[in-house]
């Protein structure tokens, strides 16, 4: 039997420096709020004990000392057993990591980005960092990870190819399989295969290539694949490597048929009458067969396309 991870997994000293770091810093953990609204977003404060005699719970104890009085040290929290912020799961001093920088805690996104910044150049000694996990408007929420997982890269240089007005589309694919990556693999799956189909639409429709409503993705990318010449034919002669350059080109249609099967046979969409049995390990398997395929189609169109803007000048 496979024990559970350990939940202790940032160490002490990280956490050290990381609540030593916020007390010298201009930053005040609880950034606009009043120190017990911020902690009632985390904890049940009206179930936990108080450390006055006076008040019945940590609600009325905070209160006093935090609001009407303020006569406890601004960083008092670091160091309360109740909250075990030193001592207690990652889940917790991450959540709370997490909470300092929320756009409804923290009012200016330059401060809240510089945070995250220092709070990761630290977390990634113990392999954790927090990351855009969601927006409010245009501002950025952020939830933690560990970094020693593959994830999928926000600033992929698939959202940076010249995707015309489209090139939002493929950026929200690459937002979804990013959320979804470790938490919900059948959806990451069902979003790679919407990835490649949304591309194939996009070059096609670039190029004045008709295509059906209904023309599933492995006909799309033939298409594709055609118009962009991305087939073993197309390498040039290279004594020192085209044969397997060729292979791996000849591959691309037989990953592009693997990640529909798998979306049809492992991922989200289709209202399926058991459970998935995709894993993250499965879901990175996916996304990375993706970014083969994406960047490839990608960096080929991007060729065509300034190879037709020459052409047009002349």
């Amino acid at each position: 039997m496979v024990s559970p991870r350990p939940s202790h997994r940032v160490t002490r000293p990280v956490r050290n420096n990381l609540f030593d770091w916020l007390s010298l810093s201009e930053y005040n953990w609880s950034g606009r709020m009043e120190h017990p609204d911020f902690l009632a977003r985390l904890y049940d404060l009206d179930s936990l004990p108080s450390t006055d005699s006076r008040y019945r719970n940590a609600a009325g104890d905070i209160a006093q000392h935090m609001v009407r009085n303020y006569d406890w040290e601004d960083d008092w929290v670091f160091g309360d057993a109740r909250f075990n912020l030193r001592g207690g799961s990652d889940e917790n001093f991450l959540n709370f990591l997490a909470a300092t920088v929320h756009p409804i805690v923290r009012t200016h996104a330059d401060d809240a980005a510089a945070m995250v910044e220092a709070y990761n150049a630290t977390l990634r000694r113990d392999n954790f960092e927090l990351y855009e996990v969601d927006r409010l408007g245009d501002r950025v929420i952020y939830g933690w990870r560990e970094t020693t997982v593959y994830r999928a890269p926000s600033a992929s240089q698939i959202a940076q190819q010249p995707d015309l007005t489209e090139n939002a589309v493929l950026r929200q694919h690459l937002g979804r399989i990013e959320r979804d990556l470790e938490s919900d693999p059948p959806a990451a799956i069902a979003s790679c295969k919407n990835l490649i189909e949304s591309q194939c639409k996009i070059v096609l429709t670039d190029l004045g290539i008709e295509y059906g409503r209904n023309d599933e993705m492995p006909k799309l990318f033939g298409k594709v694949a055609s118009a962009l010449a991305i087939d073993a034919a197309s390498v040039p002669t290279d004594p020192r490597g085209s044969n397997a350059v060729k292979r791996a080109m000849g591959s691309l249609s037989g990953l592009v048929t693997a990640i529909a099967e798998a979306r049809n046979a492992i991922g989200s969409g289709h209202g399926a009458d058991t459970l998935s049995a995709a894993t993250p390990k499965h879901a990175r398997l996916v996304f990375n067969s993706t970014v083969a395929v994406a960047q490839f189609v990608a960096d080929t169109w991007h060729e065509t396309s300034r190879w037709q803007a020459t052409d047009d000048e002349f």
